[in-house]
């Protein structure tokens, strides 16, 4: 697959903030990549040095090809910002915003294209009504519209779902989905875990000014080789009996119920069945947990 971004070993300070310290990427066309990390991670600082909006303090970095410190121009003409808080003029409707973009940008056809936008995001019924009198949501997508127009290669996407509400929030989700169906390539930078999971081709984790980890999201969860067997009793006479044919596992206990630390695997899961069993010890119900994208996250920058 071809290289849509490529970063190596870049580096910012502000004073004494020491915010990248050397990062590296590599972003396939036709991807969502997830930049995921804490507030104040760098992940913005990231996604403006790529986009042209600061200067680095070392490294190199290419987008499409092209030298982001030495090519700037050629740059910007492949790729597209939506920030952490749209960028609409509340004063115009939803056309005229994509028109105006689209004669800033020097696009032909400028009605067809505001309406082909318009209908791209959800928003056609939408398009005659004032910016300032959209929600939060729709001003989203429109700010995403405005960022598709003439065609980018690449999005970034900072922190775009910040202050939605849950239906908002997936039906961002859905439209950033489609962009890379379509062979766009997405930058998306976020704090929620769940907003990673669902979107994310590849995820990597950036803390302390340096990725730390990076893979599928079914791959940073297994950086964790352990998981859980949630075990419930009708009474807890069975509950203390589990305990002690299961005293060789850690175990979490409740009034009823017991949480069991594994390795994650069927077979350990098929031993501690067995061996209740085995007791006759009877089990009223019981689920296994796998490590979750959160608690990869969190144990990767030391809060787990």
């Amino acid at each position: 697959m071809e290289n849509m971004i490529t970063v190596r070993n870049l580096k910012k300070s502000f004073k004494t903030n020491h915010v990248l310290k050397g990062v590296n990427l590599d972003i396939q066309k036709g991807n969502i990549f997830a930049l995921l990390g804490s507030n104040g991670a760098g992940k913005t600082t990231c996604v403006r040095i790529l986009s042209t909006l600061t200067k680095a303090d070392g490294g190199e970095a290419t987008i499409c090809g092209y030298n982001v410190f030495t090519q700037a121009d050629d740059v910007r003409a492949n790729i597209s910002l939506t920030g952490q808080y749209a960028a609409v003029d509340e004063m115009l409707t939803g056309t005229e915003n994509l028109e105006l973009i689209a004669s800033l940008k020097k696009v032909p056809n400028h009605k067809s294209i505001a309406q082909d936008l318009l209908d791209k995001v959800g928003l056609t019924d939408a398009g005659a009504k004032l910016a300032g009198e959209y929600s939060g949501g729709m001003r989203r997508r429109l700010d995403i519209a405005m960022s598709l127009v003439g065609n980018p290669k690449i999005i970034f996407l900072d922190e775009p779902t910040t202050g939605l509400d849950p239906q908002n929030r997936i039906a961002m989700w859905e439209t950033v989905a489609k962009l890379a169906e379509n062979g766009t390539t997405v930058l998306l930078t976020t704090q929620y875990l769940e907003e990673a999971e669902y979107l994310a081709d590849r995820i990597a984790v950036l803390h302390n000014g340096t990725i730390i980890a990076e893979g599928t999201p079914d791959e940073l969860k297994k950086l964790l080789p352990i998981g859980a067997i949630y075990l419930e009793f009708t009474h807890t006479e069975h509950k203390v009996q589990a305990l002690t044919v299961l005293k060789d596992f850690t175990v979490t206990e409740g009034r009823k119920t017991l949480e069991i630390a594994t390795d994650g695997s069927i077979k350990q899961l098929s031993h501690i069945l067995n061996t209740l069993n085995d007791n006759e010890i009877p089990v009223a119900r019981f689920t296994q947990n796998q490590p979750s994208l959160e608690d990869a996250f969190l144990t990767l920058i030391g809060e787990k």
